[in-house]
């Protein structure tokens, strides 16, 4: 390591969720999975819990020796640490219906769970830090996913429609969106039991058979059903998905998701960038804790109109795909074999090689070469080249420069 070098290769921490794919992240990172272990997250960033690492140290460890150094003035006397978390997910199964704090709400309840003694491990922790978590994802396959209450019409038709949910659309009509889901949030589960039997006696024949298709709710709450469901308790997350907007991303696609907007992914490979935080309220849909009271203080109870964040191509082959958060940006780097492209840093940027191989030349380093499923990092006032050896996709996880 160079006194003036900048640009480092990273290597990421991998996360074996049980939901998690057991292909795509061992061929993407070449690791062999003979056991077929599930491959759920490749995170790429200084997060506490799993921090990445280069030349042999945590980059926690590394941006807390210098931070000024390392994220720029700016950046560290905003944020005070890397103020993202770079992922790459392999979604299988589905994953827990969610929502995420508000950064002021994380602060209050992370302080809150540490004065009672609750330890940071403890499977019945709901915060894991102080930070708020909102969050961009680009499908890099078909995705699959909810994504915030329906509009007011749309959620009426389709309880209207779902006859053993009929009798919740005046109760929708009266106290709205959070009288609703009050309802079956908290409905004893003998009751979730008794109105949920039927509509998967009805559903699940079909999903079996493979007469269901994706962009119905009965594909997916039949397949929460299959996943989820416990003997003599039928999980009440698979509400939500009638309550939900179900999108269909297309690779190159995104969304952006802030607090309180409750979601859930369903199927498929993505890209996530977020705030640096694993703050998760559950509502089903998961084996981990689930806290209804805790989530339903913090849940956007509004209708949502799903906005697909278009790649905005700016000038040569960079796309950003732009959000309110003020903690992260996003883009997308596509080079033609032989293209070279100059980079500067105003903080701490993480790059991943998604196809093909670029070389990184930082002036008076030597030059290295980055594949597919590999990432490097490059702090604060960074100057180098990337240098195509093939076609080749990068993206690249930043500080708004607006912000600065």
């Amino acid at each position: 390591m160079k006194q003036d070098q900048k640009v480092f290769k990273l290597q990421g921490k991998i996360q074996h969720y049980a939901w998690g794919g057991t292909a795509y992240l061992p061929q993407l990172l070449r690791i062999p999975n003979p056991e077929g272990q599930p491959f759920a997250e490749y995170w790429m960033g200084a997060h506490d819990n799993a921090p990445a690492e280069l030349e042999g140290m945590a980059l926690n460890d590394y941006i807390r020796k210098d931070p000024q150094g390392t994220l720029g003035a700016y950046t560290a006397g905003r944020f005070g640490r890397l103020p993202y978390l770079l992922k790459i997910l392999d979604v299988k199964d589905m994953l827990s219906i969610q929502v995420h704090p508000t950064k002021r709400n994380a602060e209050l309840e992370f302080a809150a769970e540490n004065e009672k003694g609750v330890a940071l491990n403890a499977p019945e922790r709901n915060y894991k830090d102080d930070n708020h978590k909102p969050e961009l994802m680009v499908a890099l396959s078909e995705f699959w996913l909810l994504h915030g209450f329906k509009p007011e019409d749309d959620l009426i038709e389709t309880l209207e429609g779902t006859p053993e949910l009929s009798f919740l659309a005046p109760v929708f009509e009266q106290k709205g969106y959070q009288g609703l889901y009050k309802e079956v949030m908290e409905m004893p589960q003998a009751e979730v039991n008794r109105v949920l039997e039927p509509v998967l006696h009805r559903i699940l024949p079909p999903y079996k058979e493979g007469q269901s298709k994706k962009h119905e709710e009965h594909f997916w709450a039949a397949r929460a059903a299959l996943t989820y469901n416990q003997p003599g308790k039928i999980d009440r997350g698979i509400f939500s998905i009638y309550f939900f907007n179900l999108l269909n991303l297309h690779p190159g696609e995104a969304i952006f998701q802030d607090a309180g907007v409750p979601h859930a992914y369903l199927e498929g490979q993505n890209v996530e960038l977020m705030a640096n935080s694993d703050n998760v309220l559950r509502g089903g849909l998961t084996p981990k804790h689930v806290d209804v009271p805790e989530l339903l203080k913090h849940v956007r109870f509004e209708a949502t109109r799903p906005r697909i964040v278009p790649e905005d191509y700016g000038a040569g082959r960079i796309a950003v795909f732009r959000t309110p958060a003020p903690d992260f940006e996003l883009s997308k780097i596509s080079l033609l074999k032989g293209e070279l492209l100059t980079i500067r840093t105003h903080s701490a940027e993480i790059f991943i090689v998604l196809e093909g191989k670029v070389g990184v030349v930082e002036p008076g380093m030597e030059p290295y070469s980055r594949k597919a499923g590999e990432a490097f990092v490059a702090f604060h006032q960074a100057k180098f080249e990337l240098n195509a050896q093939e076609d080749a996709v990068v993206y690249r996880a930043a500080v708004p420069a607006g912000a600065l």
